[in-house]
């Protein structure tokens, strides 16, 4: 078995937070021995291995302790109890500009970072050209960082620790200030390190570029390990904690939103009408028909379909508003159906969520999760591997027709043969 690249065993760190400044001496003596300061435990007891080659993502609310336990990996903090054991080189990003003298030249302070980071300055000499190629900021190489942009700092103090070649590499929400085409370059990167079974720890706000690159995940609540493991499953928790109005409802779904209205039920149709236990086939027709109630209307409604795989791997999520579907307020029972032409899955099974948002994105009046299963019971027989069937052609280019090399013709003799 592959050991972890980091083992965290029984962590914990404590702050103590003044509550009284001590402006003059006299106030000081007046208070004496009387306690002044809070204590704030930011970690408690975590107990987590990273594993190695793993791009491990860290989530929370503000003050969960994220990059508390970031800092404490990276030897910036000192545990209070508990162990942290490394295996390998660490890089680490965890500020803006950190390792940065700003009255130094973009070009000396690669150096000067480098050699915070463990480089040698022969490894700085020879990987400067990249360094700078990869932060995009060679036009400004040669000016004072202190007039830097702060994604300009982020981008040449990143670019300088992943040219340490680290094993294992701690990045904090820093992330959020580059541009689009920086974050891409990132994200090539990191998965370059997973094929080198490298180990990437990142703390962000972003669930879709987590959920774009993660593989693994811890979520942490005031200071406690709440859920650790594949990185959808702990992703999906963490998204669910953030909810309001969340709850399990009588038929053990989860589910969430103001209540006005209810998904009661997905139906599934096919060509000719539900669908018996044979279920689907790939390429027919479907409907998933919608059945709401509302107690109140629901101006302009926004109702929404999500399939996922059994394992919960998402494939396909639709809203109406999106498809440019103006609905009439919802009032009462009723259902709304949506289409798919040709349903393009294979043989399997594909958990079905459904919602009703009001006219806000985020006014979400009910969403329900695993309302109904769709079967697909005949796939095509002729794609392998994978949940999609997807049609296409085949066609090769047509030969080239090679002209015949012309043959050397017999001179020919005259006169009679005897």
């Amino acid at each position: 078995m592959t050991q972890p690249a980091i083992t965290i065993e029984g962590v914990a760190k404590t702050f103590r937070i003044n509550k009284e400044r001590n402006n003059t001496l006299k106030s000081a003596l007046l208070r004496r021995g009387r306690s002044g300061h809070t204590e704030f435990q930011a970690l408690k007891g975590i107990d987590l291995d990273i594993p190695q080659g793993s791009t491990f993502a860290l989530v929370g609310d503000n003050g969960s302790g994220k990059s508390t336990l970031l800092k404490c990996l990276a030897r910036i903090l000192v545990p209070d109890a508990g162990t942290i054991t490394r295996h390998g080189r660490i890089a680490a990003m965890l500020e803006v500009g950190s390792g940065f003298h700003p009255e130094l030249s973009g070009r000396d302070n690669v150096y000067l970072n480098g050699s915070i980071l463990g480089m040698s300055r022969r490894e700085v000499d020879a990987k400067f050209d990249q360094i700078v190629d990869f932060s995009g900021v060679e036009d400004f190489i040669d000016q004072p960082v202190k007039n830097y942009s702060s994604g300009m700092y982020v981008r040449l103090g990143f670019s300088v620790a992943i040219h340490t070649e680290p094993e294992i590499m701690l990045v904090d929400e820093i992330l959020a200030v580059g541009d689009a085409s920086f974050q891409d370059k990132c994200a090539q990167k990191f998965a370059e390190f997973r094929r080198d079974g490298r180990t990437v720890v990142v703390v962000s706000h972003s669930l879709p570029q987590l959920r774009e690159m993660a593989d693994h995940a811890a979520y942490l609540d005031h200071g406690e390990l709440r859920a650790h493991g594949a990185a959808e499953v702990v992703l999906e928790q963490y998204a669910d904690a953030a909810r309001t109005n969340i709850r399990t409802d009588e038929n053990g779904r989860v589910r969430w939103g103001t209540g006005e209205a209810l998904v009661e039920r997905v139906e599934i149709l096919g060509p000719h009408g539900p669908v018996g236990e044979e279920g689907l086939r790939s390429g027919e027709r479907t409907t998933l028909r919608i059945h709401y109630s509302a107690r109140s209307p629901i101006p302009d409604p926004n109702l929404g379909i999500t399939l996922d795989t059994a394992e919960g791997e998402n494939l396909w999520a639709c809203f109406s508003r999106d498809q440019g579907a103006r609905l009439e307020a919802l009032e009462g029972r009723g259902h709304v159906d949506i289409t798919i032409p040709a349903l393009p899955l294979q043989r399997g099974l594909y958990r079905v969520h459904a919602g009703i948002v009001g006219t806000g994105a985020d006014d979400v009046v009910d969403f329900v999760r695993d309302i109904a299963w769709l079967h697909v019971g005949h796939g095509t027989g002729l794609d392998s591997g994978g949940p999609v069937a997807m049609s296409g052609q085949w066609q090769a280019p047509a030969p080239a027709r090679a002209q015949a090399p012309q043959q050397a013709q017999e001179p020919v003799q005259e006169g009679t043969q005897s």
